[in-house]
């Protein structure tokens, strides 16, 4: 299931560090409609209304200012908490296309990223002016890019093929689509703006021109940072907080079950994956008719939390460590084929990963039930010993699965960062 959310208040930048390069043309502009409008409104009482104005917060001060540096050893968009909007495409090289094209494609689009994403960023890169992100801040826009299997054939590069970039195994619940499944190149672009996200996405499209084409794309969402009186746990679709039990940057082993290590994974990543990650992606549709047929007490049971605040039914809070062994009544606590006794480390030989995922609608199919549920993203130092055992389990044990339709699949080799004047994958395709 997805990440947890944990939102940070929009004022501080999403990096850690404050952000104080906000465009004082555009902070301008932001205040000073409002304030004109209530001189216009008339006199004193205008100027009053203007200063008033000025006094609030104003969305480039808020949610446009969230800055997420694009250079650095890792990519962006992996650790930072999942924003309110989100595309995930994929990419097919187009046919005669070699290394050389692809490299010039991702020079392009490290580039373009690298504008979009600066703190005092400029509205349009100047080679695709478009108008669309006029007078927006950088709103914490992040675009992590990735690789498909079938890449490495298209470009000459199989000998450079990571043994973790395996086809995922067939799961027997799959009904997937191959249409929409896999791909040459994978983008994931996030940013707590709509307009920020459509912008970067159509500017990346623009620069595909003539060297790949969109085979896929689906668009998510999340909840929008200050929505809530507290940053809290997202809800999923299914009304269940979900991500509580996602690992977290600060755990000790954090990066050893999300990033590859400098040099590479012993027999299963190469060296020029050092810093990077592997992101399994997958559509999955909730039955939410099915589900909502359901009473409350019995959807907690399928996922072994309470609805209204997440905690385990073991008892405790959101927080509190789910107790496996616990006994209420005669009867576990948490059922035998409980969404998060299934899914729990201790289940599956500690096998984890990191869960980033958005929430999809695409409207109301010809059965009259809604096409919606979400746009699963995992991210693991090697999806053999991540996702695989995991989905494993959970394929023929878990509960939830009677409520879930996995349609569309993907995994993808996701490079470390770039830094100043390189661009993402260049120690792959210039290696």
């Amino acid at each position: 299931m997805t990440t947890a959310n944990e939102k940070k208040e929009a004022t501080a930048d999403r990096s850690g560090a404050p952000d104080a390069a906000v465009s004082r043309r555009r902070l301008l502009g932001s205040v000073g409609a409002a304030g004109v409008a209530g001189l216009v409104a008339g006199g004193g009482a205008g100027t009053a209304a203007a200063v008033a104005a000025r006094s609030e917060p104003t969305a480039l001060s808020s949610v446009g200012a969230g800055h997420i540096p694009f250079e650095g050893a890792r990519q962006a968009g992996i650790v930072q908490p999942a924003q309110a909007r989100a595309h995930l495409v994929a990419f097919d090289l187009a046919p005669g296309a070699d290394r050389k094209a692809a490299a010039g494609l991702l020079r392009r689009w490290s580039d373009a990223v690298r504008e979009m994403t600066r703190a005092d960023r400029p509205a349009t890169p100047a080679a695709y002016d478009d108008q669309v992100a006029d007078d927006a801040g950088p709103s914490s826009l992040t675009v992590t890019f990735g690789f498909g299997r079938s890449f490495f054939g298209r470009t000459g590069l199989t000998a450079h093929l990571p043994p973790a970039l395996a086809p995922l195994p067939h799961f027997p619940a799959d009904v997937l689509d191959p249409k929409r499944s896999d791909g040459d190149l994978w983008v994931q672009i996030g940013a707590d703006d709509a307009l920020v996200a459509f912008h970067a996405l159509r500017v990346l499209q623009r620069a595909a021109a003539g060297s790949a084409a969109v085979r896929w794309q689906m668009n998510g969402f999340n909840r929008t940072p200050g929505a809530t009186a507290r940053p809290r746990t997202v809800r999923n679709l299914m009304g269940q907080i979900d991500g509580t039990n996602n690992p977290k940057p600060a755990e000790p082993d954090f990066d050893r079950k999300v990033f590859v290590p400098a040099g590479g994974a012993a027999g299963s990543s190469p060296a020029w994956m050092a810093d990077g990650s592997y992101a399994v992606v997958r559509r999955i549709r909730m039955l939410l008719d099915s589900w909502d047929h359901l009473s409350v007490a019995r959807q907690e049971k399928v996922i072994g939390r309470r609805k209204s605040d997440g905690a385990p039914l073991s008892g405790g809070t959101e927080t509190t460590p789910v107790d496996l062994e616990k006994f209420i009544g005669g009867s576990l606590a948490i059922a035998g084929d409980a969404h998060i006794r299934v899914a729990a480390a201790a289940s599956n030989s500690g096998a984890a990963m990191l869960r980033r995922g958005f929430s999809y609608h695409d409207g109301i199919g010809s059965d009259g039930a809604p096409d919606a549920g979400l746009l699963f993203v995992a991210w693991q130092a090697d999806p053999m010993r991540g996702f695989v055992p995991v989905q494993r389990k959970l394929d023929g044990a878990d509960g939830l699965s009677r409520f879930l339709r996995h349609e569309a699949s993907g995994l993808f080799a996701v490079p470390g960062g770039a830094g100043p004047g390189e661009y993402v994958g260049q120690r792959l395709l210039e290696g």
